[in-house]
């Protein structure tokens, strides 16, 4: 315990000195997630809706599974990030609401979700990873939907 709290003092310290240029992000560095994000006032910030991964006019085929939504799902927020000059390195926090799953009796596919989800967030390519709550979910927009995600992202103006 001792080990990890020196561990995050550390990355505490260092994040801080570059504080004003970036959002500092503290948390281990094997986690998945950040444990807190802390933003500089001088910074837009981005409000993401609920994404899914539907189409207009064809919704979602059954044949998707939580992992495939997610992958799906993050690829739209990439896309209307982009748009507006920001990236999913820049997002801060998010939110992932997940539906019961009949193959896990009931329970949500984090573990699907996870999947998608590291492939985007924590790579070398793109290393930093927001804060994130994950939450079940009784449903969703439509028996297809088992995965619904929305984000806050910020960028130095």
């Amino acid at each position: 315990m001792l080990k990890l709290a020196l561990v995050l003092s550390t990355a505490l310290l260092v994040s801080a000195g570059t504080a004003s240029a970036q959002a500092k992000r503290v948390g281990a560095p094997t986690a998945a997630i950040s444990s807190l994000v802390a933003v500089p006032q001088d910074f837009e910030t981005f409000y993401v809706a609920g994404i899914t991964a539907s189409t207009p006019g064809q919704g979602i085929p059954a044949t998707m599974d939580s992992k495939a939504q997610t992958t799906v799902i993050l690829g739209k927020i990439k896309d209307l990030l982009a748009a507006e000059g920001a990236g999913l390195g820049d997002i801060v926090m998010m939110r992932v609401y997940l539906v019961g799953v009949p193959s896990l009796d009931g329970k949500m596919d984090s573990a699907g979700m996870n999947e998608a989800y590291r492939t985007f967030f924590g790579t070398p390519e793109q290393p930093n990873k927001p804060a994130r709550a994950t939450v079940q979910v009784a449903a969703l927009g439509s028996p297809t939907t088992l995965v619904e995600i929305e984000v806050q992202a910020v960028k130095k103006r």
